[in-house]
């Protein structure tokens, strides 16, 4: 029997603490009340979750366009956390560790996990480096990418990883390559209620693993953009049209290209500067985007834009990309522009050059 919304497992804990449905109100009233700021977004999320309403409005973290609002069924965020819980062998019990801002979808269902799964869950305030209690053993926890670079020495006592919300650099992959715990990257978002493909980053079994793999009862098409398409009636009474690029491997595979959104067109060149950034992310150790602005001759002008005072790039750095992957000019700026998340808006950052 599939798990009701309003169901609170029995196993739940947070913070070494046992909850049932009013308990849970009355801690989250105290966290609104009294709590850090990381505290009351857990409040908030937890007096919107056990109301009487079967939704919960979420924002986007608006890395490709303006934040919006979506109303989310809570039964899909019940179905989602069954998922990873089948997929990541979660049971009542599992000591799980959460260390993501509660505001955003991934922080919310790792709440929601806990409790209709029955884990115990140890929150900590959300940092580049969370601050943990190293003598304790966890089953599951998720990470941004920064979170995992900065933690990566020290999660031994981590059994499964996922990391989403940004890219994963090459660097960091190379990073945990022999580290114990098992490191997956997640694909999704707001509208499918949190990841619905994976990829495992270390750890193979046989070959490395290079495409997503949907997790069950998910299966993926493209429009005619090339554009993913997610059928996951679990999560959606409706078929989610993306704007990411892949390379469709099957009805559950895929290889993620870029945004379309992002795709420069220059002299009839398609160019993914998703795929470019890639290339260059252990040669630039500022943070940077490749884009285009307006050319006369090729109509988009591929370039790169660095957060730094100074350009002090090396001619080198360009050596490894294709003919066409090489950026005609280079822009520094002192700081980006960076949505709500933390993730750089590059609409808003090439605005600030006066390039568009």
């Amino acid at each position: 029997m599939t798990p009701n919304y309003t169901n609170v497992h029995l196993r739940f804990m947070l913070d070494n603490v046992s909850y049932n449905h009013e308990d849970l109100m009355e801690v989250a009233y105290s966290y609104v009340k009294e709590g850090m700021p990381y505290q009351q977004e857990l409040g908030n999320f937890l007096l919107d979750w056990l109301d009487n309403k079967d939704y919960v409005i979420v924002k986007t973290s608006g890395s490709t366009g303006r934040p919006k609002k979506l109303k989310i069924k809570k039964q899909a965020m019940v179905n989602s956390a069954l998922a990873t819980g089948d997929f990541f062998d979660l049971k009542p019990g599992s000591k799980v560790l959460h260390c993501l801002p509660s505001n955003f979808i991934a922080g919310k269902m790792m709440i929601v996990r806990a409790i209709i799964l029955g884990l115990e869950l140890d929150m900590v305030e959300p940092a580049a480096l969370p601050l943990i209690d190293y003598e304790k053993d966890y089953k599951f926890c998720a990470f941004t990418p920064m979170q995992l670079k900065n933690f990566a020495k020290y999660f031994k006592n981590i059994k499964t990883v996922i990391v989403g919300g940004g890219r994963v650099s090459k660097a960091i992959v190379e990073l945990i390559k022999d580290k114990k715990p098992h490191v997956y990257e997640t694909y999704g978002m707001t509208e499918t209620v949190s990841h619905v493909a994976v990829k495992k980053l270390n750890n193979f079994d046989g070959e490395e693993e290079k495409y997503f793999t949907t997790l069950p009862e998910i299966t993926v098409s493209q429009d005619e953009r090339g554009c993913l398409v997610i059928d996951a009636p679990k999560l959606s009474d409706q078929k989610i049209v993306t704007n990411d690029i892949v390379n469709l491997i099957s009805k559950t595979s895929f290889e993620w290209l870029g945004r379309y959104d992002n795709v420069v067109n220059s002299g009839g060149i398609k160019l993914f500067p998703e795929q470019i950034e890639s290339k260059l992310q252990d040669k630039i150790p500022e943070e940077f985007f490749i884009t285009s602005v307006p050319d006369d001759t090729l109509g988009e002008k591929l370039v790169l834009i660095v957060e730094s005072d100074k350009n002090t790039l090396d001619a080198n750095v360009f050596e490894g990309l294709d003919k066409y992957e090489k950026p005609k000019a280079v822009y520094n700026l002192s700081k980006f522009k960076e949505t709500t998340s933390g993730k750089i808006h590059r609409k808003k950052t090439l605005e600030m050059l006066n390039l568009v």
